[in-house]
């Protein structure tokens, strides 16, 4: 099944600026995706996505040449950091998508509240 890179991007459209969401967290959302097929979305994003809102499960930067740029970023958006230099859930989680986004997706929104709910164990 191919992935439809533009579902991925809209739906991180969705992550607000303060607020910062897993490529899991995404794919989440997204009947058959999966954190990498995330990843690889973010690799053919437009050029106005804010990409460095999405970081790994451990709230880390992933492991590329612009990780630095991506913590800069978020820093400057007001997203809080932990020591360790991951980011801080318990302060800065994407909270989820919007109504309308919900009903775009023609998903109830039952389904998504557990979904999001979820995110937090």
């Amino acid at each position: 099944m191919a992935t439809d890179y533009d579902a991925i991007h809209d739906l991180i459209r969705e992550v607000p600026k303060g607020e910062a969401a897993s490529y899991g967290m995404i794919a989440s959302l997204l009947p058959g995706v999966g954190p990498r097929q995330v990843a690889r979305a973010m690799r053919s994003a437009p050029k106005d996505l804010k990409w460095y809102r999405i970081v790994t499960a451990s709230g880390a930067p992933a492991d590329h040449s612009g990780a630095e740029e991506q913590r800069r970023r978020l820093k400057k958006e007001g997203v809080a950091f932990k020591k360790n230099g991951a980011v801080d859930w318990t302060q800065c989680r994407w909270k989820g998508p919007s109504q309308k986004w919900v009903d775009k997706s023609g998903r109830q929104i039952e389904e998504v509240t557990e979904v999001i709910a979820g995110w937090k164990r």
